[in-house]
């Protein structure tokens, strides 16, 4: 009986030395589990801050203006699209978007295609490309494939004023001059052009901005021969 008290003794220090082994496994255990759990919810966090941050990084373009007299530098102040566009500047865009927009010469025609598209509006830009669309039997790509070339001179810009009091109505009269493959003369159609337009904010794309900072649209085009002419081809 004495003998066996001290190995009672032994046996119950081992039993609580390996339940204390265990115990101390099992805190082990739950702090690497929350470490890790804190470390997966860092990372969640620092991804989702990130994504909401994407927004805010943007280029904005600007144009940086010296005196040429004081050597003074600036920034020029970039158009947001809400003062109202003086007249001359709208006149400009309309003589410039019939001369682009309505002439052809292949060596240009991808270039001016682009152009026109900073110009237009969705519904606009639709009717755009269905026009060029190689399908399109009325195509300037089909109707001028010998090589022919359409030059456009605009002659004359008139506003009209709704009687809401909207001023967005222009009408545009242009020639056409149109020469043939190989051709030396040129044969000249007289046209007028009812244009609906407005100014919306600019573009944030550097390349549509640099041919249209203003945020000039046109919004809705229709364009006829002036004269009754049975050879001239109406525009859509």
């Amino acid at each position: 009986m004495s003998a066996a008290a001290p190995l009672a003794e032994y046996f119950q220090a081992a039993q609580s030395w390996d339940a204390d082994r265990a115990a101390l496994q099992r805190r082990s255990a739950r702090l690497a589990w929350l470490l890790a759990a804190a470390g997966w919810l860092s990372t969640v966090a620092s991804v989702i801050a990130l994504a909401a941050l994407m927004p805010l990084k943007r280029v904005e373009p600007f144009v940086v203006r010296v005196d040429s007299t004081t050597g003074v530098v600036d920034v020029v102040p970039v158009y947001a699209g809400r003062a109202d566009a003086p007249e001359a500047v709208t006149r400009y865009f309309l003589t410039h978007y019939l001369t682009v927009c309505e002439r052809f010469n292949f060596a240009t025609a991808e270039s001016d295609y682009e152009e026109c598209g900073a110009f237009h509006s969705a519904q606009r830009n639709q009717a755009w490309s269905a026009l060029w669309n190689a399908t399109n039997p009325g195509s300037p790509l089909n109707l001028h494939k010998d090589g022919g070339s359409v030059r456009v001179q605009v002659a004359s810009v008139s506003f009209f004023t709704r009687a809401s009091g909207l001023a967005d109505l222009a009408q545009v009269r242009y020639l056409k001059a149109e020469r043939q493959a190989g051709g030396a003369q040129e044969k000249v159609s007289h046209w007028i052009a009812t244009v609906q337009y407005a100014y919306a904010a600019p573009a944030q794309d550097p390349g549509i901005r640099r041919w249209n900072p203003l945020g000039f649209k046109v919004v809705d085009f229709h364009a006829e021969p002036e004269a009754l002419d049975p050879t001239a081809k109406e525009s859509p």
